[in-house]
């Protein structure tokens, strides 16, 4: 509009003259009326003055270097992040569990030292997570296999987490490790991966003096003790009783035999060939299953001693998987290992699908054997021989029954209204 009105100002002269010859008086005024326009647009619109504020030389400097910090941190942070990605891994992780309160870390209790304690530290001063993520393991989408409860040992714990893959990953994290924790390797997995969820099966092992199968009048402190072919084979036909899928209700504490969760599944359990040590003879039984309930390895190890002992006979194996409720004694924790966790669903479905890796741990088995030989095996017959934790326990099995009792059984009928064992939400470890 302004345009045309400037157009027609400019051949206004022309156009009023013409107009004028032609006898047209009203345009030649309307024309009048626009050139006198430009004339108005020229004139200066005076405004009233505005008071500027200004601030002091210190307040401009103040908010400068803040802005500056500022976006040099976020700089810093978005070139370590180009730099370093956080990425989903799974660490292999080996320990002796002697002086922790288990695997698991509860904030909420500080004076209990736990495993994860000392890991979440060690990630954070080796720059692997932020430190914010200490106080909220959410943060990293942290997860473990297996919950291992005190004192237990691990040779191939995993764990799943979201941190920035720096370069000598694995160096930097065991140098703010203590000797007896060690992450032996990492892998890449897929960005949903959950180590507890994806795991569908961890196999465990438990170290324990011979004598334990002597039978009952003998001397149990005798450390000369040799376990005889015959017994071991009746041991390892007892073992294999546990085969297949059974429910484990009087295998664990807080379970009703009508809890879905009390069945579990049992791939294979049997005792390998004894072995000398410090003068002493030791065996390892090895059981391997879906997912274990608290203390359910320890009782059917307990269950099994108590048989070859003499205390009780072998048809309270098949006794205790029924309603009634059946005392089984729980071997002590001291020689609980876990071995090693499995992912046959997952790296089926990605470990050859060209972007990923199989959960497999051949190249680090070496590591693992020597780990075990340093850490674990001497922790665990040094505390035996002096602590005598088997020879004690092995004092109480005559105060036991392996009888149901009315009491007992009617507690126990109706798993709806027994509090659940919420230690691995049935879906853990020993």
């Amino acid at each position: 509009m302004l345009k045309c009105r400037l157009i027609v100002s400019a051949l206004s002269p022309r156009l009023i003259l013409l107009f004028k010859n032609q006898g047209r008086p009203h345009q030649c005024e309307r024309l009048r009326s626009f050139h006198t326009f430009p004339k108005m647009m020229s004139e200066e619109v005076v405004q009233p003055p505005v008071k500027v504020l200004k601030r002091s030389p210190e307040h401009d400097t103040c908010d400068t270097e803040h802005v500056d910090k500022k976006l040099k941190i976020d700089e810093d942070q978005t070139s370590n992040e180009k730099k370093f990605p956080k990425r989903k891994v799974v660490l292999l992780m080996a320990y002796s569990g002697k002086g922790y309160y288990g695997m698991q870390r509860n904030p909420s209790a500080t004076q209990f030292k736990t495993l994860e304690d000392d890991l979440v530290m060690a990630l954070v001063k080796a720059g692997c997570i932020p430190e914010n993520h200490m106080d909220d393991m959410k943060k990293m989408s942290f997860q473990r296999c297996a919950r291992t409860d005190k004192g237990v040992s691990a040779a191939g714990q995993v764990v799943s987490l979201k941190l920035w893959l720096l370069e000598d990953l694995v160096d930097k994290i065991n140098t703010h490790l203590p000797p007896q924790i060690r992450i032996l390797g990492f892998k890449r997995v897929t960005g949903g991966f959950n180590a507890k969820n994806n795991c569908d099966g961890r196999t465990y092992s438990y170290m324990l003096p011979t004598v334990a199968f002597s039978p009952k009048d003998h001397d149990q402190e005798d450390t000369s003790f040799r376990l005889e072919t015959e017994t071991l084979q009746r041991v390892n036909r007892l073992f294999a009783c546990y085969k297949g899928t059974h429910n484990f209700h009087n295998f664990t504490s807080q379970k009703g035999p009508r809890d879905p969760s009390a069945r579990r599944y049992i791939t294979q359990m049997y005792c390998g060939e004894p072995f000398v040590r410090k003068g002493a003879e030791f065996a390892v039984i090895t059981v391997r299953g879906q997912s274990f309930m608290m203390h359910q390895i320890r009782k059917m190890i307990g269950l099994v001693i108590a048989v070859v002992k003499g205390y009780v006979n072998e048809e309270v194996i098949e006794r205790s998987w029924g309603e009634e409720k059946v005392d089984v004694p729980k071997a002590p924790g001291l020689g609980l290992v876990l071995e090693r966790v499995h992912f046959d669903r997952y790296n089926k479905r990605f470990g050859s699908d060209g972007l990923h890796e199989s959960l497999e741990w051949t190249e680090q088995e070496d590591a693992v054997a020597a780990f075990k030989e340093e850490y674990i095996y001497p922790s665990i017959i040094e505390t035996e021989l002096q602590e005598r934790s088997m020879v004690s326990w092995m004092a109480t099995l005559p105060i036991h029954n392996f009888e149901g009792t009315a009491a007992g059984a009617q507690q126990r009928k109706d798993g709806n209204h027994v509090q659940q064992d919420d230690n691995e939400d049935g879906n853990g470890s020993d």
